[in-house]
């Protein structure tokens, strides 16, 4: 008998260890949607050197109005051809069967970036939403295992990750290793605050606001 009830516990932790994995494969798979759709974000800058901070601010609340607009429409049972189907690529298990509120505050917080700060401190905002929370998301739900305290379950090696991604942008536009340093230390403290969704806009509007003070 002890032999069986061995064999069915041996049993048992083999399937619950492989369904671990799957859902762990699952929840990569989901923030590489995300993640590719967020990064998207990073062209903001690059939009307000060609056609100004106007057009790009009235680009930027043009998507996101077309993506409530859609999304109201899937959560009542009407899908918008690609858009909706991406929603639901990139939903999270929390988000199933509820309004999905990422891409609104991505928009809201590039808008927020720059209406609020000139270059650089804008472009560094909206770089740091884009690659610093991008990445420690990513590189988070994929390899954490480090868990901090006070952050909601985010961990060591997510905002490890933040902190080089914005590390790298930072250093290219102002061409200071010291303030980039700072500037990507304050993004990785922020990034890790357990501000939900609204990470998105709290990110790009206090980085902008450090920079400003900073340079």
């Amino acid at each position: 008998m002890s032999t069986i009830s061995t064999d069915v516990y041996q049993s048992q932790a083999a399937v619950n260890v492989l369904s671990y994995r799957a859902k762990i494969v699952r929840e990569v798979r989901i923030e590489i949607v995300r993640k590719s759709i967020h990064l998207l974000i990073a062209f903001t800058p690059t939009l307000t050197w060609l056609f100004g901070n106007y057009i790009t601010f009235g680009l930027l609340a043009a998507g996101v109005l077309c993506y409530t607009a859609a999304e109201f429409a899937r959560s009542n049972g009407f899908r918008v051809p690609v858009i909706s189907r991406l929603t639901e690529l990139a939903s999270r298990d929390r988000d199933r069967d509820h309004f999905v509120l990422g891409p609104v505050t991505l928009g809201l917080g590039a808008m927020l970036a720059i209406m609020l700060y000139p270059n650089p401190a804008a472009a560094l905002a909206v770089y740091a939403l884009a690659f610093g929370d991008g990445f420690a998301s990513l590189v988070g739900k994929a390899f954490g295992r480090i868990r901090l305290p006070f952050t909601g379950g985010k961990s060591l090696e997510g905002s490890l990750a933040c902190f080089f991604a914005v590390l790298v942008p930072s250093y290219i536009v102002l061409g200071d290793l010291s303030q980039a340093i700072a500037i990507s230390l304050f993004a990785t403290f922020i990034e890790a605050m357990p501000t939900g969704d609204f990470d998105n806009i709290v990110l790009p509007a206090l980085v902008g606001s450090f920079v400003m003070v900073l340079i």
